[in-house]
């Protein structure tokens, strides 16, 4: 699941010129406390003969709470609000990704080596020996980001381009967490097959296909298709990447609750992108009973293919040692529904189905919440390794591979390592790399 915004998580940042004696600053923090706001980072920005300026960055939980916040400053002796900004919307200003060149060119003999005349010879190499692509070109470091708009965040269908700053923010965790070159595509389209043709016919530009943030049940008939067809990585991050991340949480929390995974009913509620891609992992890593809820018909028809039995969601509560709900309905899961002892994933951003002190409270051994399960630990290394072997697939094997590694590198009191935790990330790597190579994925030449 994503991080997104849930209480709190609007980040602003105010402006404030302080009367420069003790206590203002103080004062401040009492104003903002009292409106349940929460205070980041403080800067000073100038320092004057009675007066300091300073940046404070605040988290609220809406814009009604922040006009709280700024009211309540202002009517302090000694603090002018001077300006509010929104830090969100500064950081996404002209887009968060660049296409830049990686060679030097400051002559013009530069650009005769890297443009014409020179660089008909590479032309001429790559026509006569296809796989010095590999050598000469970005195409093996270049992952297409692919979506349609129709499942983005927590928001629904909004279209391709609304969802542009989503795939620019997962171009660039590619490239900061494992230099690969991540290109978004927006396809502003709803039919199936001209997302496959489109994608079909681009992707000799590419080392592998992620596929983002496209509505279930369509997504799963554009994924099978292209990974059938392509003979690089296709994979939907939404099904696949969320998978691993719950693995990975389940190995660890059943570590801490005392179950063993693959002895334990698994339920899974809510049987969409997110649900199907958990119950296939979770039936490839030996869980053989697996039970499901969810108001569609055809998504319980699903998930009954894969050998998961459809029941009601009283029956998952009331049957399942670990429960897995990726509904995106808040307090779905009422406190009488906990199963005393059980393990409870609550994955719905912003707002879980339960919130884990409340599950906890209840009688659940272990909860946790989406903001903990975050699948932006698992794309970055499942990509790069099958990337670095010249992988036609990322399979099952590669998939739990990554979990593992995952699961291994969480802290003691950790369910999962931390996004930029500073060797996960090649570890996954490393891990995907060996299974891929074990399982024979690897593209002939």
């Amino acid at each position: 699941m994503r991080i997104e915004h849930g209480i709190g998580n609007i980040a602003k940042c105010l402006r404030l010129m302080l009367y420069d004696k003790p206590g203002h600053l103080a004062s401040v923090a009492t104003e903002i406390a009292r409106h349940n706001g929460r205070i980041g980072d403080i800067r000073l920005v100038r320092a004057g003969r009675t007066h300091n300026t300073r940046d404070l960055v605040i988290y609220v939980s809406s814009e009604e709470q922040l006009e709280d916040v700024v009211d309540g400053l202002a009517q302090l002796d000694g603090i002018i609000v001077e300006d509010v900004t929104d830090l969100v919307q500064d950081i996404h200003k002209g887009g968060k990704i660049a296409t830049k060149s990686r060679v030097e060119i400051n002559t013009i003999s530069d650009v005769r080596k890297i443009y014409t005349p020179g660089v008909a010879a590479i032309c001429t190499e790559i026509q006569q020996r296809p796989e010095l692509a590999y050598q000469y070109t970005v195409i093996p470091n270049q992952v297409a980001i692919v979506t349609n708009g129709t499942a983005i965040l927590g928001l629904g269908d909004i279209g391709a381009v609304a969802g542009m700053p989503v795939m620019e923010g997962k171009a660039a965790l590619f490239d900061r967490l494992v230099e690969v070159s991540g290109v978004p595509i927006l396809i502003q389209n709803h039919d199936p097959q001209v997302i496959i043709d489109t994608v079909r016919n681009i992707a000799p530009t590419f080392g592998a296909i992620k596929l983002e943030d496209i509505k279930a049940p369509e997504c799963f008939e554009i994924e099978d298709v292209l990974d059938a067809e392509l003979d690089i990585p296709v994979m939907h991050d939404d099904q696949h990447g969320t998978a691993v991340v719950v693995l990975a949480s389940l190995l660890n929390a059943t570590r801490f609750s005392g179950l063993m995974l693959r002895k334990s009913v698994v339920g899974v509620i809510g049987l969409g992108a997110a649900g199907m891609g958990i119950s296939k992992l979770l039936t490839s890593y030996g869980v053989n009973s697996l039970i499901g809820a969810d108001l569609d018909e055809a998504a319980c028809a699903r998930f009954s293919t894969i050998g998961g039995k459809p029941c009601s969601l009283a029956e998952v509560m009331k049957n399942a040692h670990i429960v897995i709900a990726t509904t995106g309905c808040p307090q779905l899961i009422s406190p009488q529904m906990v199963r005393k002892g059980s393990v409870i994933l609550a994955l719905s951003n912003p707002n879980p189905e339960i919130e884990p002190e409340l599950a906890m409270q209840s009688g659940a051994s272990f909860a946790a919440d989406g903001k903990s399960v975050n699948n932006a630990l698992a794309f970055p290394g499942l990509f790069r390794g099958a990337l670095n072997i010249r992988a036609t697939k990322i399979n099952d094997k590669m998939k739990i591979a990554a979990a593992r590694t995952i699961a291994k590198y969480a802290e003691e009191s950790e369910l999962v390592p931390a996004l930029l935790h500073p060797e996960v990330h090649q570890a996954v790597t490393a891990a995907v790399e060996r299974a891929g190579l074990e399982s024979g994925v690897i593209k002939p030449w």
